[in-house]
C-alpha cells in the first residue's frame, strides 16, 4: 500500500482551433479536420504547460490569434481539472502531498 500519492499534479488535455472563424475549445472531429488554426495545449493544476503544439493548417495565424487560444485552452484544462477534484472528493487532498 502506498503512504503516499505518487501524482504531483493534476493534469488535463484539451483541444482548441479555428473553424469557419469562430475560436472553438474541444474541437469535433469535423471541425478539427477542417480548421484554420488546430492546437493542443495540455496543462497542470498549477498553470504549467506540458505541451503546446499548434498548426496553422489553412494558413499563419496571429499572435493575438495564439493568445486567445492559449487562454481558451487554460480555462478548460482548469474546468476539466476541477472536474477531477470533484470526481476524486477526499482523495483529491493527496495529489501533490509530498509529507
Amino acid at each position: 500500500m502506498l503512504k503516499k500519492s505518487p501524482i504531483q499534479s493534476y493534469v488535463a488535455a484539451v483541444s482548441v482551433g479555428i473553424h469557419d472563424g469562430n475560436r472553438i475549445l474541444d474541437l469535433c472531429y469535423d471541425e478539427d479536420s477542417h480548421a484554420k488554426v488546430d492546437m493542443n495545449i495540455v496543462m497542470t493544476d498549477k498553470g504549467e504547460f506540458v505541451e503546446v503544439q499548434g498548426t496553422g493548417e489553412k494558413c499563419p495565424f496571429s499572435r493575438e490569434d495564439l493568445l486567445e487560444l492559449l487562454q481558451m485552452g487554460q480555462n478548460g484544462t482548469e474546468e476539466l481539472i476541477e472536474i477531477q477534484k470533484k470526481t476524486l472528493g477526499d482523495l483529491c487532498r493527496l495529489v501533490g502531498d509530498r509529507s
